[in-house]
């Protein structure tokens, strides 16, 4: 079995300052180191994604068990594997999904602004670097 068929993907937007925020977040509370990571640029984007996925650089997008999962969706599939109190936003799984689209559309449109944008996608730390698919 491949190391992408054994865990969830995410995939981010490389070069977005909070989608790399929020992949840090996501390492500090994978206790258990069940998230592989790809950009939606790189390559392993472009094998496990449609084209649609991998230009819409306004959504994560998780990858578990072969099913794909966008916006709010892909956000709650990610807190449920997380341990400590991010757990605590499952509370608002149960917000109709097109609400809780709504507020991740918000945050997405603004998200350059408010938290910048990098030249390139920085590289992983070394002690997380086996959990990065793409190659750099």
């Amino acid at each position: 079995m491949s190391k992408t068929a054994e865990h969830p993907i995410l995939f981010y937007d490389g070069i977005c300052g909070l989608c790399n925020r929020s992949v840090q977040w996501v390492l500090k509370y994978d206790k258990n180191k069940v998230f592989r990571f790809a950009t939606l640029q790189g390559k392993i984007a472009e094998k496990h994604l449609t084209t649609s996925q991998r230009q819409n650089l306004n959504s994560v997008v998780v990858l578990d068990a072969g099913t794909s999962h966008e916006k709010s969706a892909a956000f709650f599939r990610i807190v449920r594997h997380l341990r400590g109190w991010p757990r605590i936003f499952l509370l608002f799984g149960w917000l109709p999904r097109s609400f809780s689209n709504i507020i991740y559309d918000w945050v997405a449109r603004n998200r350059y602004r408010w938290f910048g944008k990098l030249d390139a996608c920085p590289l992983p730390d070394p002690a997380v670097r086996e959990r990065f698919l793409d190659d750099y």
